[in-house]
């Protein structure tokens, strides 16, 4: 991906001017900008950012490098924080193949040492079943025939 296209979060901003800079080692502000910054990662593939911004606790010792999921969509359903901890619920849209689906979670982070961090989840998965006709779970606006549904 380009610097000068939009991030994968969805704000429509440029990669480098979002999650880019928290990619490249800024501190995230807010428990809801690490959570973008770590949905980009995943759609990019930044295995190593994803766990350095993972609690030690809960992280895992790999992710696997060959990952078919392509993330497409990401919603922010809600988000707080409160001192040191905070929370954000999302849905994140997916492809795997011609198969789609939905990850669904209430994440929770802790600023450790002035930096947020992921620390866990409470994750529920549903497959979609788009038609050709419906909306795109892309999140275009487009119909799924004239976008990513195929078939």
């Amino acid at each position: 991906m380009k610097d000068a296209e939009p991030c994968p979060c969805g704000t429509g901003l440029p990669l480098t001017a979002c999650c880019g800079r928290y990619h490249d080692g800024e501190p995230a502000p807010t428990p809801e900008a690490l959570m973008r910054s770590r949905y980009s990662a995943f759609a990019l593939g930044l295995n190593d950012y994803l766990l350095e911004s993972w609690a030690p606790e809960t992280r895992p010792t790999a992710l696997p490098d060959d990952d078919p999921t392509q993330w497409v969509h990401l919603e922010i359903l809600d988000h707080g924080e409160d001192g040191d901890t905070g929370r954000v619920h999302f849905r994140a849209t997916f492809r795997e193949g011609r198969r789609w689906g939905a990850l669904e979670e209430r994440s929770r982070f802790r600023r450790e040492a002035g930096r947020w961090v992921y620390v866990d989840g409470e994750p529920s998965v549903t497959r979609l079943k788009p038609g050709r006709n419906d909306p795109c779970p892309c999140g275009s606006g487009k119909k799924g025939k004239a976008c990513c549904v195929r078939g």
